[in-house]
């Protein structure tokens, strides 16, 4: 879906919204972008973003608060015309999901015709657009998906996958997030097809098993299947302290290696999610946790920390001291699953 819960927004309120540059989400100073419009993007207004940022890159940005269940009802809507086509759906999160149209339940057996055929039933059924990606794995349909956004679609036929692979920066090959795409440059990949032209196992010394994993997404190599019953589930990590912490800076402070080793483990499982929870214990054992759900997945250490610094803050710092803090992402989007969520506890 195109922006989603900002579309939704500009859809049910047009006197207010419609061609207004709005952003989803929490308002200046300490809030954070959820989903921005497209007419709010070239601004350089974008999801994750500190809403003062986000302000100060424009100055007539409208802020509006999420309506979380009036999204969850239209995605509800959404999948039901999806499931017209094929029971085949693997859910990502409440705006995108997988489909194998390989056998339909009506239509012709194209995946270009097909797809046109949805994009058209839900923008007549919920007013709202999508764009699509056609393709002949979960990777080329996904990266296919935002050639042409918003209201677009791009087919890539199994003949020029490897051509269409070698075309593309290396920043939108899932798992290669600034880090690595500044390590990869430094040795001279900066495309597909420089990707495709370095050895396996240059790529194997210089990334581990996720050099080997980038060799296989460039050879158009992906086999996973659509799976329907995909479970939510999530990574995240925590950390008890051996003395209470009260101020609020030096929470942030250790939430630092929470959060870098929370990227390290998503970014080594190929994986990004677009909800982020922040999890505080008290000296006296009450948990709470605090959350925010993005249109656009996350997995580095800035986005994290820029998230997890605002939810501290919201709605306002904790007023009890804390021993225990965590930060876990889930609605994840990856090249695979992760079991149980992965937790870190120990001492400082």
């Amino acid at each position: 879906m195109d922006a989603f819960y900002a579309a939704i927004e500009q859809r049910d309120f047009p006197d207010q919204y419609a061609g207004e540059p709005i952003a989803v989400g929490g308002t200046p100073p300490r809030g954070v972008v959820q989903t921005a419009s497209y007419e709010a993007r070239p601004y350089g207004v974008h999801s994750a973003q500190p809403a003062v940022e986000a302000e100060r890159k424009c100055p007539d940005l409208i802020f509006v608060p999420p309506r979380m269940d009036v999204y969850a009802e239209e995605s509800q809507r959404v999948r039901s015309v999806l499931r017209r086509y094929t029971e085949l759906v693997e859910p990502l999160s409440l705006d995108e999901a997988y489909l194998d149209v390989t056998d339909p339940k009506q239509g012709p057996p194209s995946g270009t015709l097909l797809a046109r055929r949805i994009r058209k039933d839900i923008y007549e059924e919920t007013g709202l657009t999508a764009s699509a990606g056609v393709g002949p794995s979960k990777f080329v349909a996904k990266v296919a998906s935002d050639v042409d956004k918003p209201d677009g679609l791009t087919a890539v036929p199994p003949e020029k996958q490897l051509e269409f692979i070698a075309s593309l920066p290396i920043e939108d090959f899932h798992g290669i997030g600034p880090v690595t795409a500044e390590q990869m440059r430094d040795l001279g990949i900066k495309t597909g097809e420089d990707l495709q032209e370095t050895p396996e196992r240059t790529l194997r010394h210089h990334f581990g098993k996720r050099g080997a994993h980038f060799k296989t997404l460039a050879q158009g190599k992906d086999d996973r299947p659509v799976r329907p019953d995909r479970e939510r589930k999530s990574v995240g990590a925590e950390r008890t302290f051996a003395e209470d912490i009260g101020e609020p800076g030096t929470m942030l402070d250790r939430l630092d290696p929470i959060a870098e080793r929370v990227a390290e483990r998503l970014q080594q499982a190929d994986q990004r999610g677009r909800t982020v929870i922040l999890k505080l214990k008290t000296h006296n054992h009450e948990v709470s946790t605090r959350q925010t759900t993005l249109d656009r997945p996350v997995d580095t250490k800035a986005e994290l920390m820029t998230l997890a610094e605002r939810l501290l803050e919201r709605p306002h710092p904790p007023s009890e001291p804390i021993r225990l803090l965590g930060i876990s992402v889930s609605s994840l989007v990856g090249e695979k699953d992760i079991g149980e969520q992965l937790v870190l506890n120990f001492s400082s």
